[in-house]
């Protein structure tokens, strides 16, 4: 399966390198506000789906443009084509595909893939989180004071948008810095991989989030909600860091 999933994400990264390549012109579509859609986003979908159902037709789809789809119970292909499409509209490259498989209710294997740098971050339950094949862990940050901090901001739920800068202002005053890139899967895999020492984010998706919440599990980070529960895969809000920065993270994020 999770050779299923890497041969879907480049085949998905192709197509997204091929149309930036091409400089423009993307059609651009806002499903909501500040939250936009391309022709891209639809036809690097459309290659995953074609590969995942060729190998799995029986398994369920959770994926960002399609939506859902029915299948076995046991599995389920969690997919973002393009997260950080915005970014990729305006030609920063900072943007990857996703894609999670989870069996039962356990995430069972994931792949991220930065096309820009040709970057490729896979992890499968129990055996490790790697990036090209090179095994990863989270970094040895042992205090939040000297933590490089990922972060995203409630752009589809501006309503939040209080709760957030009290957040940001609580950790831009006890973190080392903190950076917004705008595409939080791969904000995700830079935790697993030891570039930021920790993340947190509110209103995401599940396929925002799910391959790279096993890639922080496997790389011996911690993941959770922004209370550090489980079930942030349904809640939209997520916290991951290293093991002695986590606690402090959370501590932080519960500040007034």
């Amino acid at each position: 399966m999770l050779n299923i999933a890497v041969r879907a994400a480049r085949r998905a990264g192709s197509i997204i390198n091929r149309a930036a390549l091409d400089g423009g012109g993307f059609e651009v579509r806002a499903k909501q506000r500040n939250d936009f859609v391309t022709k891209v986003d639809h036809a690097a979908e459309e290659a995953i789906l074609d590969i995942v159902r060729k190998a799995y037709p029986d398994h369920a789809v959770l994926a960002e443009e399609s939506g859902a789809a029915a299948g076995r119970a046991e599995y389920q292909w969690i997919i973002d084509p393009l997260d950080g499409t915005t970014n990729f509209i305006h030609g920063f490259p900072q943007y990857c595909v996703s894609i999670a498989i989870r069996h039962r209710d356990a995430l069972a294997h994931g792949v991220i893939y930065d096309p820009t740098k040709n970057e490729l971050f896979t992890a499968s339950k129990g055996r490790g989180a790697f990036l090209n094949d090179r095994r990863i862990r989270v970094s040895k940050c042992a205090r939040l004071d000297d933590a490089l901090v990922g972060t995203g901001f409630p752009f589809k739920e501006v309503g939040r948008l209080d709760k957030y800068v009290a957040q940001l202002r609580a950790l831009m005053t006890s973190a080392a810095g903190v950076r917004r890139a705008g595409a939080a899967a791969l904000d995700i895999a830079y935790v697993a991989c030891g570039r930021l020492d920790a993340f947190w984010e509110m209103g995401l998706s599940a396929w925002d989030m799910a391959a790279g919440a096993l890639m922080i599990q496997e790389a011996g980070g911690l993941v959770g909600d922004l209370r550090g529960d489980e079930g942030y895969l349904e809640s939209g809000e997520i916290a991951c860091a290293t093991p002695k920065v986590f606690p402090a993270l959370l501590e932080a994020l519960r500040q007034p």
